[in-house]
C-alpha cells in the first residue's frame, strides 16, 4: 500500500501450492550447488572414505609395481621351469614372455629393412658436423706430452713489439709485420673458429693434437672457415689491423695447452 494515498501498488497471493513449489526449487538449486562444490573443488576429500589426491598417485604406483612384480615372478617362473627340463633331458621352452599377453616367435618375425630414411640421414649428417671439429678422430693422440720433440711453424716472421706476459693479462705475442703479409698455421689442426670479434678483430682459432691450441688475431681477412682441417705451414690469415685493442698492422699470436698461456717464444722462432 502506498503510504500517504492507502492506494494499493503490489498484491501477490500465497497458497499451500505455492509454497511448495518455491521450497522445492530452492532445494533443487541448493542441492545443484552442492554437487557442483564436491565435484569440482577440493571440498570432496573431506568426505569420508574419498582419497585425496597423495593417495590416489599411491594408488597408481602401487598398481605399477604389482604389474611389475607379477612380470618378473612369470619371468621368474618360466626360467626355473626352462632349467628343471635342462636338468631332466627335456627341450626348454625358446619362447620368452615380452609383455603379459605377447611373446617373441620364429612365426611372427618379420623381414628387416635396411634401406636409408630420412632420420638416418639427419643423424649421419648431425655426427659428421660434430666429428669434424674432432682433431684426434684424424690423428691419434701421443701418449707423452713433449713439445721439446714437436715442430712448429712460425706464423709469422718480424718483429716482436709486446711480449708474453701473463701478468699483464697479455696471453700472448705482438709479431709487427707489414699488411698484407701471410699468416701461416703453426702445426697440423682444425678450425675451431673464424670470425669477427670487435675488440680483436679477425680472429681464426686451430685446434692441434695433445689438445694444444693457437689462436691469431687482429688479422684484415680469413682464408679458413670452421671445420676445414689445415696442415703446417699452410696460410690461413692476412695481416691486418682490424680490432678496438690495436694501435697498428701487427699479429697477436697465443699458444694454449690444458687451458695454460704459453710463451710461443719458448718453442718458435720469430
Amino acid at each position: 500500500m502506498n503510504e500517504d494515498s492507502y492506494e494499493e501498488t503490489l498484491s501477490f497471493r500465497l497458497s499451500l501450492l505455492n509454497l511448495i513449489s518455491l521450497g522445492g526449487a530452492f532445494f533443487i538449486i541448493i542441492v545443484i550447488l552442492v554437487t557442483f562444490l564436491i565435484a569440482f573443488t577440493d571440498l570432496r576429500e573431506f568426505i569420508p572414505g574419498y582419497p585425496d589426491a597423495n593417495q590416489r598417485l599411491l594408488i597408481v604406483r602401487n598398481a605399477q609395481r604389482v604389474d611389475s612384480l607379477a612380470h618378473i615372478i612369470n619371468r621368474q617362473d618360466m626360467f626355473m621351469s626352462n632349467i628343471r627340463m635342462v636338468l631332466s633331458g627335456e627341450v626348454p621352452e625358446i619362447n620368452d614372455s615380452v609383455d603379459n599377453n605377447e611373446t617373441i616367435s620364429s612365426t611372427t618375425t618379420q623381414p628387416i629393412n635396411f634401406e636409408r630414411s630420412e632420420h638416418d640421414s639427419i643423424f649421419r649428417k648431425q655426427i659428421e658436423n660434430e666429428e669434424k671439429f674432432n682433431f684426434f678422430a684424424f690423428h691419434p693422440a701421443t701418449k707423452e706430452t713433449s713439445f721439446e720433440t714437436n715442430f712448429f711453424f712460425t706464423p709469422l716472421k718480424g718483429i716482436i713489439s709486446t711480449p708474453f706476459g701473463t701478468f699483464q693479462g697479455h696471453y700472448g705475442v705482438d709479431i709487427v709485420a707489414n699488411t698484407g703479409a701471410r699468416v701461416s698455421a703453426v702445426m697440423d689442426g682444425v678450425v675451431t673458429f673464424s670470425g669477427w670479434t670487435v675488440e680483436t678483430g679477425y680472429v681464426i682459432q686451430i685446434q692441434h693434437q695433445e689438445n694444444l691450441i693457437s689462436i691469431y688475431k687482429h688479422n684484415e681477412r680469413l682464408l679458413k672457415k670452421i671445420g676445414e682441417v689445415v696442415k703446417a705451414g699452410d696460410a690461413i690469415a692476412i695481416v691486418g689491423n682490424s680490432g678496438e685493442l690495436t694501435t697498428g698492422p701487427h699479429l697477436h699470436f697465443e699458444l694454449w695447452h690444458n687451458g695454460t698461456p704459453l710463451n710461443p717464444q719458448d718453442y718458435i722462432n720469430f
